[in-house]
């Protein structure tokens, strides 16, 4: 009797070892702490923006060099300006970016490499430069100026991806969405719609309706006086301005090139104009009106702010 029980005994501590390892291998994954947030646990990945070739990156970068603007205010409103160890000299916000003497039209695959980047983002334009830093297997991202405010907010999404933000990217995005809806919501709309004129030089170069900056004007409904020109940027005869005699006119060569309101009225004939005669000239931030990134928001409500104004007076 007693060899039987030790026998049981035996048995039942062998069968409650088994039971116990079969509950730890069946146990739900849910049941263990979920691991912290890791950006790096998303590499390797790869990006692709249309019409340009993908790039994979094996692991998250720590060595950004930026050669556009846009891209350079984008990473750091995603949050990964740490990352970002050089930019363009034209990279001029925000004030914090490490600007240097590069720019994508000069520098060379031997210079780029001297800041040990991990990642370039450059303009589309810089293919040449892209192939040289792929020989020394160096990932390129290249960028094509957005034709609107869906892809503007797709290469944001991308460089969140690229550079381990996809949450702060994607929110960024909600954002930019929402302030812009609202502020075209709340733009009183004119009972005729308004024509424009916007200058991105003095010598009449301007921008149509299916460039970027003229997608954004067409959210309130204007008519650009450039668009029978045809292409993106064309330049006007000062002959065409005056026949047209647009209702509003916005000047983006502030910055570059000293022009104002008043400036633009003291032109030869401009005094004609309505939008001189009634002060509906509106000066625009150069850099604002000619990127895509995050501050289009701001562009955004400059334009509406001249919509209202002339609404008013």
């Amino acid at each position: 009797m007693t060899g039987f029980r030790r026998l049981a005994t035996l048995m039942l501590a062998v069968l409650a070892l088994l039971v116990g390892v079969t509950s730890c291998a069946t146990r739900p994954r849910s049941e263990t702490p979920a691991p912290a947030d890791d950006p790096a646990a998303a590499f390797p990945v790869k990006v692709e923006l249309p019409g340009q070739p993908p790039v994979t990156l094996p692991q998250q970068p720590k060595r950004i060099v930026s050669l556009s603007p846009t891209a350079t205010e984008t990473l750091f409103a995603i949050g990964a300006g740490d990352q970002v160890v050089a930019v363009d000299q034209y990279s001029d916000f925000p004030p914090e970016a490490p600007r240097t003497d590069l720019t994508s039209f000069t520098a060379d695959a031997a210079t780029i490499g001297g800041h040990n980047p991990d990642l370039v983002i450059a303009p589309d334009s810089a293919a040449p430069l892209a192939e040289g830093l792929a020989a020394a297997q160096v990932p390129t991202l290249l960028t094509p100026a957005a034709k609107d405010l869906d892809e503007a907010y797709r290469q944001i999404e991308v460089l969140g991806q690229a550079t381990g933000h996809t949450r702060e990217a994607a929110e960024l995005v909600a954002r930019m969405r929402a302030e812009i809806d609202e502020i075209v919501r709340d733009t009183p709309k004119p009972p005729e719609p308004l024509t424009y004129y916007h200058e991105v030089s003095p010598d009449h170069y301007t921008a149509t309706s299916q460039s970027f900056v003229g997608n954004v004007y067409s959210l309130f409904g204007l008519q650009n006086i450039a668009d029978p020109a045809g292409g993106d940027f064309p330049q006007l005869s000062e002959e065409h301005i005056v026949q047209a005699n647009p209702d509003l006119i916005f000047v983006s060569d502030v910055e570059c090139c000293q022009v104002t309101a008043a400036s633009v009225g003291q032109r030869p004939g401009w005094d004609t104009l309505d939008a001189v005669r009634e002060g509906r000239v509106f000066e625009l931030d150069d850099d604002v009106a000619g990127r895509w990134g995050p501050r289009v928001v701001d562009l955004v409500r400059a334009i509406a702010d001249g919509v209202t104004k002339a609404q008013q007076g």
